[in-house]
């Protein structure tokens, strides 16, 4: 699937020099760039959630655990 992406010449030139550098198309380095922001921000949001459902957890429950680890007697 096609996307454009408009980037200002500042940027773009950044861009081409990157790339140039590194070995790369242009569209590879913003291709991995889009797929690591995205993983960044899925596993966030999957934080984000998780915590939202323990707080709701707690709040119907009053159970929680402590930070500490258990000591076994």
């Amino acid at each position: 699937m096609a996307t454009s992406v408009k980037l200002d010449a500042d940027l773009k030139s950044r861009l081409d020099r990157l790339a140039e550098t590194r070995w790369r198309s242009a569209h590879w380095i913003m291709h991995e760039a889009i797929r690591q922001y995205v993983e960044r921000e899925e596993a966030r949001e999957n934080f984000r959630q998780k915590a939202l459902r323990s707080w709701q957890k707690y709040r119907e429950t009053g159970l929680h655990l402590p930070l500490e680890k258990p000591q076994r007697g």
